[in-house]
């Protein structure tokens, strides 16, 4: 038989609504624990309702609906009825502050803003159209709704990333990345239709992207819990029979650390992957001695954030590095002029791919900044070995990461200033046995003035979510500085480890 001049058109409505395709192929299949288990055909009869409901609400295409709540299934509702209504998912994070939770509103101007009851002041604060999750008032609604005309660089997903300039931008991200997202993390990590997974990495993060979403394309099971416990997840592992674990090294040393760690039983888990910094060797060796093998992950929001794989005998060999490209993508490190480096020298780590974003919303300067000539500028500084493995060396900015948090200096040294006793400071983060790294603030007074470390915290905490607050502080009579003027961070991280060495 010859087939010839044969032209497939997929309509956009049907290929890019993952909740009426997982309706049709598995009805029955068990989705999402949230109480109680929801199946795909549940699933979409939710998003039905959903997107009638939003759209009775004057919702519509192209309009940002945000939520502000700890994990909750809408979260999932929400992501599900995006391909129906065409409106963009825009979680919010409610770790920070009302006032910034005000700043973020302003920017990226939500029509309406899910909330639950426990972050309902944070949710005025905003001044939008709220709806309270506390009875989920959408679920049973009926009525015809204008179906959403999308193509694959429509954009679903509006997810905020830390930036050096104060607030978190929204990183845009289409269908078409989430899709090659979902593809590549299926395929690289070699996930089964099987699986059970614990979301317990907040929603609002790009986080929900790393399992959640390809889960949900595979038509595998997702518990969902509100908030993380360490004694409540190791109950879920045994109950659900939990086959892969996916949390940041914080969490996994609380596992760890947590009495019943002793007895719970891992045998259904196949590997555990740490994401946002590498696990600490005690951590690793911990889970070890339990039969758990690990695997360190790679990714940012901008990449669709799993851009990395290895086998899990590679990770044993290899427990620094972050393995190899994941599959449909391709990875260089880059001089300052964009050239490649040679093997084993360091440079920056760019990423090429249809799991790219599409840009940061209402920020075409930053876009054009990290996205050009086809590749992403991830700022993180890398080698590769002789066989091919990738190493993360440094970060060429100075962001550093805490409990799995994204934290710039630029944005406290900015609140800092605002100080009337304070003359200079600086920000940076150092090695913490539980958090990965945390702040430090060196302070140089105003003349004539006085200040404690209590008192500064308590200042910046009215002012800043709580986890950008700096854990140790160091007032000095100047900042050591090059001749140039430039403040030299390096050498204050290198005083910094002389006296914990010293103690």
């Amino acid at each position: 038989m010859q087939v010839s001049n044969l032209a497939i058109s997929p309509t956009p409505a049907i290929a890019l609504d993952i909740a009426a395709l997982r309706a049709l192929l598995s009805p029955h299949r068990q989705a999402v624990y949230f109480d109680r288990w929801y199946s795909y055909a549940e699933l979409n009869a939710r998003a039905e309702s959903l997107a009638a409901y939003l759209a009775a609400q004057g919702i519509r295409q192209g309009d940002r609906v945000g939520i502000l709540a700890f994990n909750h299934l809408n979260h999932i509702d929400l992501i599900l009825a995006t391909a129906k209504l065409g409106f963009i998912y825009n979680p919010f994070n409610y770790r920070l502050s009302a006032q910034e939770q005000a700043q973020i509103a302003a920017y990226t101007e939500p029509s309406l803003l899910f909330y639950d009851e426990a972050h309902a002041e944070l949710a005025k604060a905003t001044q939008l159209k709220l709806v309270s999750l506390a009875n989920e008032s959408y679920l049973g609604f009926q009525a015809d709704y204008p179906k959403a005309k999308l193509d694959l660089e429509s954009i679903q997903m509006l997810l905020f990333t830390g930036g050096t300039t104060g607030l978190p931008k929204g990183a845009m991200q289409s269908y078409r990345q989430g899709f090659a997202n979902a593809r590549n993390t299926i395929i690289g990590w070699g996930l089964r239709d099987d699986e059970v997974v614990i979301q317990a990495t907040p929603c609002f993060h790009a986080a929900v992207n790393a399992f959640s979403v390809p889960l949900l394309h595979l038509g595998a099971s997702i518990v969902m819990m509100r908030q993380f416990e360490p004694e409540a997840y190791l109950r879920l592992i045994k109950e659900h029979q939990v086959s892969i674990l996916f949390l940041i090294p914080t969490m996994y040393k609380m596992l760890s650390d947590n009495p019943s760690f002793a007895v719970t039983s891992f045998e259904s888990v196949r590997w555990a992957i740490s994401g946002g910094a590498p696990c600490p060797a005690p951590v690793r060796d911990a889970f070890a001695a339990k039969g758990v093998r690990f695997k360190q992950g790679y990714g940012l929001t901008e990449a669709g954030v799993n851009c990395f794989a290895m086998e899990l005998d590679d990770a044993s060999l290899h427990p620094h590095s972050i393995g190899k490209p994941i599959i449909y993508s391709e990875a260089a490190l880059l001089d300052t002029k964009g050239q490649k480096v040679s093997q084993g020298e360091m440079g920056e780590l760019c990423l090429k791919g249809d799991h790219l974003f599409s840009g940061y919303f209402k920020h075409p300067k930053a876009s054009q900044e990290i996205l050009h000539d086809g590749w992403l500028w991830t700022g993180d500084l890398a080698k590769q070995d002789e066989d091919g493995f990738y190493y993360i060396a440094g970060r060429r900015k100075e962001m550093y990461i805490s409990g799995g948090e994204n934290i710039f200096p630029v944005e406290i040294e900015k609140v800092l200033y605002e100080h009337q006793a304070i003359s200079e400071c600086a920000v940076l983060g150092v090695p913490d046995a539980k958090w990965g790294e945390v702040g430090l603030a060196a302070i140089v007074l105003k003349y004539g003035f006085s200040l404690d470390s209590d008192s500064l915290k308590y200042f910046l905490k009215q002012r800043i979510a709580g986890y950008k607050v700096p854990k140790h502080y160091r007032f000095l009579k100047e900042l050591p500085k090059s001749g140039a003027g430039k403040i030299l961070k390096v050498a204050l991280a290198e005083a910094f480890a002389k006296e914990m060495a010293s103690d």
